[in-house]
Order: C-alpha cells, then sequence, then structure tokens
C-alpha cells in the first residue's frame, strides 16, 4: 500500500503543477495579447498616416526617397497587418492542437520574411542616404529609377529565398509554437550552421552598412556645421539635425533588433530557453521598429507634418466642411497651398541628404 499511496501523491503533485502553469500561462496569455494587439494597432495607423502623405509629393523628397519610404512603409505594415494576426491566429488554434504543424511553419517563414525585409530596406535607405551626401553630382545616374526598385526587389526578393527551408515541415531546421512568445519560432538549436549564416548573411551586413552609412553622414554634417559656424551663416534651427535624426535612428535600430539576434544565437549555441517574458520581449521588440520608424523617419520632418496637417484639413473641409469653417481651416489650407508653392520657388539648393531629414547644402564662397 505505500508504494501506491506514494505514487499517487507524485502523480497528485505533478498533476497540481501543470495546472498551476496551466492557469499561470492563461493569465499571462492574456495579457501578451493585450499588448501585441496594442502594438498592432499603434503601428498600422502610424504606417496609414504615413502611406496618406508619401504617396503624395512631399518638399524635399525626391522619387527614389518616396520609393524606399514606400517600400519601408510596407514592411513595417506588415508586422501589425500580416504577423500579429497570423501568430494570434495560432495562439488560438494551439489551445486545441499542441506540436508543430504545417500552418506553424509557414507562419514562421512569414515572420522571419517580414523581420528580415525590414532589415534590408533599413539598409537600402541608409545607402541612399550616404550617395545623395557623398555623391551628389552623380545621385542621378547612380541612383536611377531602375537601380533603386533592383534594390527594392533585392530587399523583398532575398530574404524570402534564404528563409524558404523555414517552410518544410522535415526540412533542415525544426519550427515550434512559442508559448512564451506566442510565436512560431524555428528551433535554432536542431541546426546550428543555418541559424549563424542568416545571421550573417541578413543581421550583422545590414547593421555595418547602416552604421558605416549613417556614422558617415553624420560626420560630414557635423564638419559642415562647424565650416557654417566659422563662417557665421549657421542656422540655429538646423545646429543638431543630424543628432536629432541619426542618433535616434540607430539607437532604436540597436536597441530593437540586437536583443532578438543575441537570444536567437544564444538559443541555437546553448540550446537553452530564455525566462518566459525575456523571450516575449526580445521576440516582439523588433515589431516596435515599425512604429519608431514612422516617428523618426517622417514626424520629425517638418515638411511632412505639415503635409499631414494639410491632408487632415482638407478630408475634415470635405467630410464636415461646418466643421472645418468653425476652424476656419478652409483658409489656413488655402494659405498654407499658396505658401507652399512660394516655399518651393524659392529653395536655395536644396537637396535631401536622408529620407528623414533635409539638409541645404550652400556654395561656400
Amino acid at each position: 500500500m505505500y508504494p501506491t499511496f506514494n505514487l499517487s501523491t507524485s502523480d497528485h503533485s505533478n498533476l497540481s503543477d501543470a495546472d498551476n502553469l496551466r492557469l499561470q500561462e492563461l493569465t499571462h496569455r492574456s495579457v501578451k495579447v493585450s499588448i501585441i494587439i496594442a502594438l498592432g494597432v499603434m503601428i498600422t495607423l502610424g504606417n496609414i498616416a504615413v502611406l496618406m502623405v508619401i504617396t503624395s509629393s512631399v518638399a524635399g523628397w525626391s522619387r527614389n526617397s518616396r520609393y524606399f519610404l514606400l517600400s519601408l512603409t510596407a514592411a513595417d505594415s506588415a508586422f501589425g497587418l500580416l504577423v500579429m494576426p497570423l501568430n494570434l491566429w495560432v495562439s488560438l488554434l494551439k489551445d486545441y492542437s499542441e506540436g508543430p504543424d504545417a500552418l506553424c511553419h509557414v507562419v514562421a517563414f512569414c515572420n522571419a520574411t517580414v523581420y528580415s525585409t525590414c532589415m534590408y530596406t533599413l539598409a537600402t535607405i541608409s545607402l541612399e542616404r550616404y550617395i545623395a551626401v557623398f555623391y551628389p553630382l552623380q545621385y542621378s545616374s547612380l541612383m536611377t529609377r531602375k537601380r533603386t526598385l533592383l534594390l527594392i526587389c533585392f530587399a523583398w526578393c532575398f530574404p524570402p529565398f534564404l528563409l524558404s527551408p523555414i517552410t518544410f515541415p522535415d526540412g533542415i531546421i525544426e519550427v515550434h509554437f512559442s508559448t512564451a512568445s506566442l510565436v512560431c519560432n524555428p528551433s535554432y538549436s536542431t541546426n546550428i550552421a543555418y541559424t549563424l549564416s542568416l545571421t550573417c548573411l541578413i543581421f550583422f551586413p545590414c547593421s555595418i552598412v547602416m552604421t558605416y552609412a549613417n556614422l558617415r553622414v553624420w560626420c560630414a554634417a557635423k564638419r559642415q556645421r562647424l565650416k557654417l559656424r566659422k563662417y557665421g551663416c549657421a542656422l540655429r534651427s538646423r545646429h543638431n539635425v543630424a543628432a536629432r535624426v541619426l542618433v535616434p535612428v540607430m539607437a532604436a535600430y540597436y536597441t530593437c533588433w540586437t536583443p532578438c539576434m543575441a537570444v536567437m544565437i544564444y538559443n541555437a549555441v546553448s540550446g537553452s530557453s530564455v525566462p518566459e517574458w525575456v523571450e516575449f520581449v526580445v521576440v516582439w521588440l523588433p515589431t516596435s521598429n515599425g512604429f519608431l520608424n514612422c516617428i523618426f523617419y517622417f514626424w520629425i520632418n517638418k515638411n511632412f507634418r505639415r503635409k499631414f496637417h494639410l491632408i487632415l484639413q482638407r478630408l475634415a473641409l470635405a467630410l464636415c466642411p461646418e466643421l472645418a469653417n468653425t476652424f476656419e481651416w478652409s483658409t489656413t489650407s488655402s494659405a498654407q497651398f499658396v505658401s507652399g508653392i512660394l516655399d518651393n520657388n524659392n529653395l536655395v539648393h536644396e537637396r535631401s541628404s536622408s529620407v528623414s531629414s533635409t539638409c541645404t547644402l550652400l556654395s561656400m564662397v
């Protein structure tokens, strides 16, 4: 009787632990789902506002810059419109069916593709900024429309090619659904060589391009600011434009992407997992970069904000003329339209050194 009693007590203890763990996971799941939904709404609304503006012309932004910005907006929007709904859907299905399946492989492929495309797009934007600043006279011949579209196609087509093995259930790497992060993730420890090759072909090249290009642009802007200050023609409002744009862009990139890549390499090499909330944060942190891009690449730009306000006023005037007349938006819109024409006629050698800020390159006489 004693061994039987001891066995039943152990089983009861194990069952209680499992129930407690399950209850804790369900409690955490509601919090995690709320965070994911809130982040998805922020990303989607932010990129809708961006799309409303960049589909039309914005002062200081070239045609190529708009192409790259549209690509970045599409990649960021995919976080809220594709990645989050798919993973939330799978998390609901996993209440009834456990273990990896073909759907989980497809979702993991979509996750990795969107993440990688976003990094490549940020790298191409930095490359375009670098060429615009250091090769202004050759910019038109170097960044033709065809080459711009080829760079965008590369950013969208090369990641699916690299990540295609993830889609196969019996492929070179396994996939599992993580209850900690509520996403379908590749089991990186099942193929260390493939995991490290992904980081060497995606994260590290993009980081090197972004760091080098933005650092060179920041140094050039600093030298130009010192020269302008020496000649007494520096504009106070533009003193810190490079630091105000480039530093937050790079800080947000490394803050959002480095922890995810570090945990990915750690899981592959050690075969161990990180704590539950650490995994949740590092997996979903890169998606927040999709919202931060709306701020650093768009809202900091005065021309973008002006165009966005003008579009909102036109929408209000079209949908609710009484409300627009109450706030005198109709006269404001007309004044801004005339002001925009005058500003475009009085531009002095202005060229976009980046898609996020416009630097005036003055000829030093």
